[in-house]
C-alpha cells in the first residue's frame, strides 16, 4: 500500500493524559519487564539450569528481534491503523511474559520463545504509539506527550535493573513477569477508546519479503558471531561460515533496498541530515547498554554484590534519567533546536561511562564511584531523549510517520542488542587465558582479569558515545527551526 495523507477517525480529537499513561504503560512492558535480564540472569540461569550460552543469547534475542522487525510494524500500523497494531503488541507481551513465567527447568524453549514475543511485542509497541503521540498531540503538547513517552522508555531502561533485583530479592524472578502481564492488561484499559489513526491507503503494493528476510538473516548471523564467536572460536568453521552469510544476506538486503520500489526500510528518509543524525546517534547512545551489563556483572562476580545489592547502584540512573527528561524537553524549546542539548546529554553520558571504567579501584570507592557514573550516565541520557525523538518525529512526512518512527525505534533496539552483545563478548573474550596471554596479562588472578576485561568493554562504550556526538554534530543542524520536512514524494 502507499499513503497519501494522515486521517483517523475522529479528526478533532485531542489526546489526553490518560492516553499517555495507557502509552507509557505500554511502552513499560518492553524496558522494565523484557530488559530486567540484565540484572536477574543469574538467577533464571542457576533455576532454569542453562549454559552461559543460552543465558547470553535469551538477554539479547529480545531486542534484536525487536529491532528485526520494528520498521515492518511500524509501516502496518501505517496500514492497519496504530491503535489496532498497540493492542497487537500488548497480547504478545502478554504471552511472551506469560510463557517465560511458566518455563520449566533444564529447557529453554519456553525462555526463548518467549523473549522472541517480548521483541515482537515491543517493534509493535514502540512505533505504533509514536505515531499516536504525533497524530494526536501538537507543538508544546506534543513535545511533553513525547517527555512521558520517554520516561517509560528510557526511565524504563534505568528502573529495570533496580526493579529486576528488588524483585527477585523478595519473590522471585518468575514474578517480574506475572506483573508484566497485569500491567499491560492495564495499559489496554486506558488506551481503549482511543480513535483510531492511520494512513490513508491510495493504492496495494506487494510486501518486501526478500528486503526483510535478508535483514532478518544479517541480523541473526551477526548477533550470533558477536555473542558466540569466543565460545565457537573467532575462525571456527561455523564463526567464518556465519560471517559470510551476513555479508551476503547485507549486499542483498542494500541492493533490494536501493533498487526496490517499495522498501520496508526507506533510505531516502535519511535524505533529512536531522533525521539521519538523531536515528545514527540514537543507536550508538542506546549501545551503551553494555556498560550497565558489563558493572553489574562484574560487582556480582568480583565483588560479590546480591542483585539487590547491585541494582541499587543504579538507583541514581533511575532519579536522574526521570528528572531530567523534561528538562532536556525545556532547553530544546529555550535553545530553539535539538543540537545543543542533544550533543550535552552525549557529553555527561560519556563523562559518566569514564568514570565506570576505574574498575581496578578498591571495592568501596569503585562502588561509590560507579554510582555516580551511572547517574551522569542516566542525566546524559534524559537530556538527549526528548529533543532527539522529536527532532526524528518533525523531520518525517505524516503518511510515513509510523515507518520512520519505526526506523527510529529500531536504531534503539538493535543499538541495544548488538552493544549489550559486543560488550559482553569483549568480556568474556578477555576473561579467558589465551586472550589474556598473548597481552603479557598471565601473573593477573582471576579477578583482576575481570577487572580489565571489564574496563576495556568500558571503554568501547565510551568510543559509542563519541561517534554518537559525531553524528549530531554533522548531521543535526545549530538551529532547525526553517529546517523543511522530507517531502511528501521523498
Amino acid at each position: 500500500m502507499t499513503y497519501s495523507s494522515e486521517i483517523a477517525v475522529a479528526p478533532s480529537y485531542q489526546g489526553d493524559d490518560r492516553l499517555i499513561f495507557g502509552i507509557v504503560l505500554a511502552v513499560v512492558t518492553f524496558w522494565l519487564f523484557a530488559q530486567t535480564t540484565l540484572n536477574v540472569s543469574p538467577s533464571m540461569k542457576a533455576e532454569l539450569r542453562i549454559n552461559d550460552s543460552i543465558s547470553d543469547i535469551s538477554i539479547s534475542i529480545t531486542a534484536l528481534f525487536s529491532g528485526v522487525f520494528i520498521v515492518v510494524a511500524g509501516g502496518l500500523a501505517d496500514r492497519f491503523g496504530r491503535v489496532r497494531m498497540t493492542y497487537a503488541g500488548l497480547a504478545l507481551s502478554v504471552a511472551g511474559s506469560l510463557m517465560i513465567a511458566i518455563s520449566p527447568c533444564e529447557t529453554a524453549i519456553c525462555l526463548v520463545t518467549g523473549r522472541i514475543l517480548q521483541g515482537v511485542s515491543a517493534a509493535c509497541i514502540m512505533p505504533a504509539t509514536l505515531a499516536l503521540m504525533k497524530a494526536y498531540y501538537n507543538g508544546e503538547a506534543r513535545q511533553r506527550a513525547l517527555s512521558y513517552w520517554s520516561i517509560g522508555s528510557w526511565g524504563g531502561s534505568g528502573l529495570c535493573a533496580l526493579f529486576g533485583g528488588l524483585v527477585d530479592s523478595t519473590m522471585g524472578w518468575r514474578s517480574i513477569f506475572w506483573m508484566s502481564i497485569a500491567i499491560a492488561g492495564l495499559s489496554w484499559v486506558l488506551i481503549r477508546g482511543t480513535p483510531e489513526s492511520k494512513a490513508e491507503a491510495t493504492g496495494a503494493h506487494p510486501f518486501d519479503w526478500v528486503g526483510v528476510g535478508a535483514f532478518l538473516v544479517a541480523m541473526v548471523a551477526f548477533n550470533t558471531v558477536v555473542g558466540q564467536g569466543a565460545a565457537l572460536g573467532w575462525l571456527s568453521r561455523a564463526v567464518l561460515v556465519l560471517a559470510a552469510v551476513f555479508a551476503v544476506a547485507a549486499v542483498v538486503f542494500l541492493r533490494a533496498e536501493r533498487l526496490g520500489r517499495h522498501p520496508f526500510v526507506d533510505f531516502r528518509l535519511f535524505d533529512n541530515a536531522t533525521y539521519l543524525g538523531a536515528t545514527l546517534s540514537n543507536l550508538l547512545l542506546n549501545g551503551t547498554a553494555g556498560s550497565l551489563l558489563i558493572v553489574l556483572t562484574l560487582v556480582q562476580q568480583v565483588l560479590g554484590l546480591s542483585s539487590l545489592q547491585s541494582g541499587l547502584m543504579t538507583a541514581g540512573y533511575l532519579v536522574a534519567i526521570l528528572s531530567t527528561i523534561r528538562i532536556g524537553e525545556r532547553l530544546h524549546q529555550r535553545w530553539g533546536g535539538p543540537r545543543r542539548p542533544m550533543l550535552l546529554g552525549c557529553a555527561t553520558s560519556g563523562a559518566g561511562i569514564v568514570l565506570t571504567t576505574f574498575t581496578f579501584l578498591p571495592a568501596a570507592q569503585y562502588m561509590v564511584i560507579a554510582f555516580a557514573g551511572f547517574t551522569l550516565l542516566g542525566t546524559g541520557l534524559g537530556l538527549y531523549a526528548t529533543p532527539s525523538t522529536d527532532a526524528a518525529l518533525a523531520g518525517a512526512p505524516d503518511d510515513r510517520s509510523g515507518a520512520a518512527s519505526g526506523i527510529y525505534k529500531m536504531a534503539s533496539s538493535l543499538g541495544t542488542a548488538f552493544g549489550v552483545a559486543i560488550s559482553a563478548a569483549i568480556f568474556t573474550a578477555l576473561t579467558t587465558s589465551d586472550a589474556l596471554s598473548s597481552m603479557q596479562f598471565t601473573t593477573l588472578t582471576q579477578p583482576d582479569r575481570l577487572r580489565f576485561a571489564a574496563a576495556v568493554a568500558l571503554w568501547f562504550n565510551v568510543a559509542m558515545v563519541l561517534f554518537a556526538s559525531a553524528a549530531i554534530a554533522f548531521g543535526v543542524p545549530k538551529c532547525d527551526r526553517n529546517a523543511g520536512h522530507i517531502p511528501e514524494s521523498a
